[in-house]
């Protein structure tokens, strides 16, 4: 009986080989409004004028508490097996060696 319970709470997730190569991020900025949470993964290169997003991804409130608690645990997992992530002191500054506009994250 459990495992029919077991069966029918399975989602069967599908990823493309596209999707599986993965886009390369480093920014993310974060919007939102009364009914959703819009977020904009962004690259930056050096010496280029201009930053690319490469993914938006919106999502409801709701599902952003859990992506919030979620990327928390995981940190927590990861600095127990591979130390702490160091942090400058300092934010960035932008455009730190790089194209684009100023963001978060």
């Amino acid at each position: 009986m459990a495992e029919d319970l077991q069966k029918q709470n399975q989602i069967n997730i599908e990823l493309t080989e596209e999707v599986a190569e993965g886009e390369y991020a480093n920014l993310a900025m974060i919007a939102h409004s009364s009914s959703e949470f819009v977020i904009d993964f962004i690259r930056l290169m050096p010496g280029l004028p201009k930053a690319k997003v490469k993914s938006r991804i919106i999502i409801t409130p709701e599902h952003a508490k859990r992506l919030l608690a979620a990327l928390a645990d995981n940190v927590k997992k990861f600095e127990a097996s591979f130390g702490e992530i160091k942090q400058s002191q300092e934010a960035p500054s932008f455009p730190m060696n790089f194209g684009g506009t100023v963001g978060e994250a």
